[in-house]
């Protein structure tokens, strides 16, 4: 049988980017709005000779919403769990329990085939050595300012703070990260974040913004004024539904993949170099407090950002 292109990407993936043995065994999360990708990566590891379980869940209302607890126990008895999922597996307890327990985890929200087929064609060794530069830069600094020329201008500590860097090489026990992938990402210190940002490229739940920007006013951590027609709505909706802790400002992020697109597919879209993305909701994977069943990305074009008193990305130029 003829390999397909979702097929040349399912293997990278299982073979490249989570550097599955022999004696391995896998678990594929999906639903029935990703099935065609979930389904494409367990036959090609049956094909490739491992042993793998293909289960299905029913697609979650929110980014961030916990799995079945049926298939969160799965989640801790394999070794490389992968979730083509519509809503996001990352910012879940299930996720980080698994993780704590060994399994090496690539989670793939809102994925589509065309994002799969371009994100998986990327270049993990140079994207893997730019997140690396850039965590290591950004743990030096203390004190992150955001500025645009639409009118963002946003500051936050990151004083202790870990950083993390989601490089597509998930080797380890334990790592666990989306596929495709490609940033330098962190919580700020909650509480500390205080300006507005302007959201002008695309946002989890919403999709890619081409007529409205999203206005986002924040103070002492959190994002209490959302504008921007009737999406500002929508955001502001989704995030009432949980409550005020959804708006805690969660995560800042910069794109380090080269080969990704704005697509308004977020997993991709977070990861485009050039931009930066801002989250709001649960921040407890990157080593914060706020644990809410809600992680929504805002992804800005062409920012100014600040390291403490150094030019860090330049209109969207990353001086690293």
């Amino acid at each position: 049988m003829k390999k397909t292109k979702l097929d040349t990407a399912s293997e990278i993936a299982i073979k490249t980017c989570m550097g599955v043995k022999k004696n391995e065994n896998i678990l594929v999360i999906s639903d029935e709005l990703k099935r065609e990708i979930g389904y494409s990566i367990h036959k090609n590891a049956l094909r490739m000779g491992f042993t793998s379980l293909y289960v299905e869940m029913k697609s979650g209302k929110i980014d961030g919403e916990e799995p079945p607890k049926a298939i969160a126990d799965l989640m801790k008895i394999f070794d490389v769990v992968f979730c083509p999922t519509d809503k996001s597996l990352t910012h879940t307890d299930a996720r980080r329990e698994a993780s704590a327990l060994g399994a090496r985890i690539a989670t793939f929200p809102g994925i589509t085939k065309e994002v799969m087929i371009r994100g998986m064609n990327a270049d993990y060794k140079k994207i893997s050595k730019l997140s690396l530069k850039l965590k290591k830069i950004l743990e030096k600094g203390s004190k992150i300012r955001i500025t645009t020329k639409l009118g963002t201008d946003l500051s936050f500590s990151i004083k202790g703070r870990n950083v993390l860097a989601s490089k597509g090489l998930f080797h380890q026990k334990g790592d666990a990260g989306n596929l495709p992938t490609g940033e330098t990402f962190l919580t700020p210190c909650e509480g500390t974040a205080n300006g507005v940002f302007i959201v002008d490229g695309s946002m989890a739940g919403l999709g890619l913004l081409k007529n409205t920007n999203l206005k986002i006013e924040v103070n002492n951590g959190y994002a209490l004024k959302i504008t921007g027609g009737h999406l500002a709505k929508k955001l502001n909706n989704m995030l009432d539904a949980v409550g005020k802790k959804a708006r805690n400002i969660a995560e800042f992020g910069i794109g380090t993949n080269d080969s990704a697109k704005l697509s308004g597919v977020l997993l991709e879209d977070e990861k485009v170099l050039g931009t930066i993305h801002i989250a709001l909701g649960n921040n407890t994977s990157m080593g914060g407090k706020i644990n809410v069943p809600i992680h929504l990305d805002g992804v800005i074009k062409k920012p100014t950002v600040y390291l403490d008193d150094n030019i860090l990305m330049d209109n969207g130029k990353l001086f690293v």
